[in-house]
């Protein structure tokens, strides 16, 4: 798909502002959620628990912006981008350069059953393989056995690397894990939980709505190589755009992705009428895979 080369290039200008406010509003979103976590634990109340799974679902939709700055958009500045990076990977157990070879090889062969490493692992076909997929283990599972398949043995065996490429994929996996350690450590030596508290039990309390976000935005799509339709957008509110980075705007993100997150709406308006994925919402899409996988349950064999 095309838009005209200076409607294309005013689109993919670069703001330090828009990503650096951006970036702020979601801080600012973890440390007030953060704050709900320390308020109900200091109460002793039961809202402890809808507190830690609200701070969870933005924790882990740091994501998105770590998402953002693999593709170098999320500020004009490329030393921005890389330090956000790697903040977000830090938190999310995803280093940020392994993401970025995984994440460009899944745009240039989107749906592709046997290139798209996202579909290395089978996209769910049945409500048993969705609400696997949904709680979040199988993505732990290889977050944590990659990485240290990295960090320990040194070894890059992912065919969407480059051979040029892994010694630095060894060499952030290292430091992450290090990283991990010290924390580990330092918990151990004050005798503090505040890593399980803050991080990890809302790291994986959240981690089913981020499932479920990223589940729409191919889940269910074409298998071919047209964009318009290997892909989804949903259309949804103010406030699921704001914390995902405007990524709900997916189709258009694949076809122009160097558009940075702010010009994304744009974008829609633009190309809207063409694509042939539209979802109204993420209720809608998810009431619709769960039709789906019912149906082929229930189809003859």
């Amino acid at each position: 798909m095309d838009l005209e080369r200076e409607t294309l290039r005013r689109l993919s200008r670069r703001s330090n502002v828009r990503g650096a406010l951006q970036w702020s509003l979601h801080v600012a979103l973890l440390c007030a959620t953060g704050f709900g976590v320390w308020a109900a634990r200091a109460r002793g109340s039961f809202l402890i628990v809808p507190a830690t799974v609200l701070e969870g679902i933005v924790l882990n939709f740091l994501f998105c912006p770590l998402h953002e700055t693999t593709h170098w958009s999320a500020f004009a500045s490329r030393r921005a981008n890389a330090a956000v990076g790697w903040i977000c990977g830090f938190f999310l157990l995803l280093p940020p350069q392994f993401f970025r070879q995984f994440h460009f090889t899944h745009h240039r062969f989107t749906q592709n059953p046997s290139r798209d490493p996202e579909l290395a692992q089978p996209a769910p076909d049945t409500v048993g393989s969705y609400l696997w997929r949904t709680s979040g283990l199988p993505n732990w599972y290889r977050r944590l056995t990659v990485t240290l398949r990295h960090a320990v043995t040194g070894r890059v065996p992912e065919p969407f690397v480059p051979a040029r490429m892994r010694p630095a994929i060894v060499r952030e996996a290292r430091i992450i894990w290090i990283g991990y350690v010290l924390v580990l450590s330092v918990s151990l030596m004050l005798r503090r939980a505040d890593a399980l508290i803050y991080w990890i039990f809302p790291l994986l309390a959240g981690q089913p709505f981020l499932r479920l976000f990223l589940m729409a935005e191919h889940t269910g799509c074409a298998s071919s190589d047209n964009m318009l339709e290997n892909t989804r957008t949903t259309i949804t509110n103010g406030a699921i755009r704001l914390l995902g980075w405007q990524m709900s705007y997916h189709v258009e993100h694949h076809c122009f992705p160097s558009v940075p997150f702010h010009s994304l709406a744009a974008v829609n308006s633009l190309i809207r009428d063409r694509i042939e994925v539209l979802a109204p919402g993420y209720l809608a899409v998810h009431r619709k895979l769960l039709r789906q996988f019912r149906r082929f349950r229930a189809a003859p064999a």
